[in-house]
């Protein structure tokens, strides 16, 4: 059940737990074969930006009470944010309660790892908030049930994923090379994307090696124009307004531009934040929702904080 409260003004929820969540993005992501339970085994070179949703954790003495500002985003347990809770509760037998108000900021169905972001913060909350001491290794085997991006999401930085995604290799840190970002009015669903993917040809592989190689020498021109994603062609043949973005977002001119995750946001890299606000500048704001950020060397920051301000 949801319970709708003023968390500002409930002064019994206090201290609050604030933690920003990252969105992702995926500078190359390929599909390698299919795993013995059917999923698709993935091979992706991930990226946090600073872009990020916020939410705020108080304690109750019983049950999940979710409150979001975002209509688009549902406030039950079908919720990511929700499930995450259940699962903790389930797996550790804690029975204490909590209040989640999550502020939405990054793009929803976007391909930017929204929801697995703001899954992995409440696994990591309330691993703090209910004294469960878990290990980010434990943590991470909870997230891999969640979602591909979710373990991805409680470490982040610049990383190689593997398997479902909950294969994890740390790479080098990128520095805050700009990235823009649009977002057309399109709510894309994954499983529908790798559905159609499995009744086509695969397209042309991004090389991961490459990319990988030109992470480690933090060559951004090399990482720009390595950018690949095998599900793009099959996003683009579903929904033809991505394409148009995509040419729309190369004509004004980063250094390279593609599709991220499943789509259908499209983002184009820039030397910096400060030329990604020039390229985004250029750009019809017709196109859709279109931001403008930069790398991130993490995916959580939790702090507490005086909710009563």
């Amino acid at each position: 059940m949801t319970v709708w409260l003023n968390i500002h003004t409930e002064r019994e929820i206090m201290p609050v737990l604030e933690v920003l969540a990252r969105a992702k993005i995926n500078l190359t992501l390929d599909i390698t074969g299919l795993l013995p339970d059917g999923y698709h085994e993935l091979e992706t070179v991930m990226q946090s930006i600073a872009l990020c949703d916020r939410l705020f954790f108080s304690l109750r003495p019983q049950g999940i009470e979710f409150q979001t500002d975002s209509p688009l985003v549902p406030a039950g347990p079908e919720n990511l944010v929700y499930r995450a809770a259940e699962l903790l509760q389930r797996v550790t037998g804690c029975r204490r309660g909590v209040h989640i108000f999550l502020s939405k900021n990054i793009p929803v169905a976007a391909g930017l790892g929204g929801g697995s972001a703001d899954a992995a913060a409440t696994l990591a909350a309330l691993n703090q908030l209910w004294s469960l001491g878990l290990d980010r290794g434990e943590l991470i085997d909870l997230g891999a049930k969640l979602g591909a991006d979710v373990p991805f999401c409680l470490t982040g930085g610049t990383v190689l994923a593997r398997g479902k995604g909950e294969l994890l290799t740390p790479l080098k840190p990128l520095p805050p090379v700009g990235v823009v970002m649009v977002t057309p009015p399109l709510a894309v669903s994954t499983a529908q994307i790798y559905r159609a993917y499995d009744r086509l040809l695969p397209g042309v592989h991004p090389d991961t090696a490459a990319m990988v190689a030109a992470v480690e020498r933090r060559d951004i021109p090399a990482v720009a124009a390595r950018l690949g994603n095998i599900l793009e062609p099959v996003t683009t043949a579903l929904y033809p307004q991505v394409s148009a973005v995509k040419a729309a977002l190369k004509a004004a001119g980063p250094l390279g531009v593609v599709m991220s995750g499943s789509g259908p946001t499209v983002f184009g890299l820039c030397r910096d934040e400060e030329e990604a606000c020039r390229v985004a500048g250029r750009l019809d704001p017709g196109l859709g929702r279109i931001l403008h950020t930069r790398f991130c060397d993490h995916a959580l920051k939790l702090a507490v904080i005086d909710g009563s301000r």
